[in-house]
């Protein structure tokens, strides 16, 4: 049962990190990174500390019109108080360039180094691989205008009674 649960804390940690960075909620993406995590998103990526990689994605995307990170094929392997996962990511993002509108398309796989220190897993490393990606043209269907990139958006509403005091 414990490693069961050391696993769906890890999933966890992973759907926090997607959320952090889709609605720009910096702090809950520091939470995913121990204080001395360290990353590498790759050649035209980020590369250095955790907790500033989530500061700098936060800002490069800050002006984009919408993000949607999803987590699927999660592998996670534990021993004791350390893990290892592999996690695949599709990341949707969509911007104006030039008057038109653009949708950034990556398919990528998260490589984590986990740790549990004081009861909580976060990462220790991570590798990003990026397998492929696409940029093109798209024409929207409808406006959509609930979607918040902020506190503002309705899943705080509705996530905020279960979130207090979680750790």
């Amino acid at each position: 049962m414990d490693d069961l649960a050391d696993r769906r804390a890890i999933t966890r940690q992973l759907y926090r990190y997607c959320r952090s960075v889709d609605r720009l909620d910096v702090a809950l993406g520091h939470d995913v990174f121990h204080e001395d995590a360290t990353v590498d998103y790759g050649e035209r990526g980020f590369r250095g500390g955790g907790r500033a990689a989530i500061d700098w994605i936060c800002a490069a995307h800050a002006g984009l019109l919408a993000h949607s990170h999803q987590i699927t094929n999660v592998l996670i392997e534990v021993q004791g108080d350390r893990a290892g996962s592999e996690a695949y990511v599709t990341a949707t993002l969509r911007m104006e360039r030039e008057g038109r509108l653009m949708q950034m398309e990556v398919w990528s796989r998260y490589c984590d180094r986990w740790s549990r220190r004081d009861g909580v897993w976060r990462i220790d490393h991570r590798d990003t691989v990026t397998d492929y990606d696409c940029v093109r043209e798209v024409t929207p269907m409808y406006r959509h205008d609930r979607a918040r990139r902020d506190r503002g958006d309705p899943s705080y509403a509705a996530l905020a009674f279960p979130l207090q005091g979680d750790a």
